[in-house]
């Protein structure tokens, strides 16, 4: 087994089973977050700081909400680039803005750290399995040297170029998502309001052009009253979103398409359900148009 000793920061959702994935696979993780409850409970030793991680860590993993989040534990006065030294690895598993991953690539590279970035896709119950799809920029040698600690908590990593490669992929990736979550819960209210069995419906979707991963993965779950709770919010989604937006302006590319999930999971937010998984963006389409609901478990906005 390789001997590098590692180091966690950010163990939320994503990271907390992340990290329990290379802790059951037998490597000893020091994990730092700022609810410290969260370390314990993926199974890592608890740092007090991120200084203290990244003074034992040879290989450091992120996984942390936004670019904002990063730059701060990043450049922060007592933070990584503060404290880091030659030969380091430091993976960044957040959905991230490129522009900014690839300027701190640039200071990473100026201390001989490396930085790589690898997107993630797959949600949380690929991650309690270790079949995360990962999507990887950055030095091609140091991604084939950290190929290792990925074997734990990935069942498929596509290496996408140089640094902000992967993180450009996962945002449209998650573009796409979001398109097609949000249209397929318009399209099943309507299916609801027109009478049509659902379940019906969604054969029907799944076996013609309209398919797509809501349809197959998401909707058979939801009409029963399952929204499966504990995956990306509608506030998180609609982050991506406008990380998508700004990476289409930085790449001169028109983005004609956002408007529509942008609408719909900022509705979501302002109906009261920002904080819960996204998939409840159909409820808030339902609230608005008429109160409808795909199953007769109707919980209303905000319930858990």
């Amino acid at each position: 087994m390789n001997k590098e000793r590692i180091g966690f920061i950010g163990l939320g959702n994503m990271g907390g089973r992340m990290t329990r994935r290379i802790v059951d696979a037998g490597i000893a993780v020091l994990g730092y977050d700022t609810v410290a409850q969260r370390v314990k409970d993926a199974g890592a030793q608890t740092a007090a700081s991120v200084r203290e991680v990244i003074g034992y860590a040879d290989l450091v993993l992120l996984s942390l909400p936004d670019s904002k989040v990063v730059e701060a534990v990043v450049e922060g006065a007592d933070g990584i680039l503060a404290h880091c030294r030659a030969g380091q690895t430091v993976i960044d598993l957040s959905t991230a803005a490129a522009s900014s991953t690839v300027r701190l690539h640039g200071l990473f590279n100026a201390r001989g750290v490396h930085y790589i970035d690898a997107g993630i896709s797959g949600g949380a119950a690929a991650a309690e399995k270790g079949t995360l799809t990962l999507m990887v920029g950055g030095d091609a040698a140091a991604i084939e040297a950290a190929q290792w600690i990925f074997k734990p908590i990935a069942g498929k990593v596509m290496v996408m170029g140089a640094s902000g490669a992967g993180h450009t992929t996962k945002l449209l990736n998650n573009f796409l998502n979001a398109v097609s979550l949000a249209a397929t819960a318009e399209v099943m209210v309507a299916g609801k309001k027109a009478g049509l069995d659902l379940h019906r419906l969604l054969d029907v979707l799944n076996s013609s052009t309209g398919v797509n991963f809501a349809t197959q993965n998401r909707f058979p779950k939801i009409v029963d009253g399952d929204y499966l709770e504990g995956g990306l919010t509608s506030k998180l989604m609609t982050k991506d979103i406008v990380l998508y937006i700004d990476r289409a302006r930085e790449l001169g590319i028109a983005s004609v398409n956002a408007a529509g999930p942008l609408a719909s999971f900022g509705l979501a937010t302002s109906l009261g359900y920002g904080d819960l998984i996204s998939n409840r963006v159909v409820d808030a389409i339902g609230d608005v148009s008429g109160g409808v609901r795909l199953h007769g478990n109707a919980n209303r906005k905000g319930a858990n």
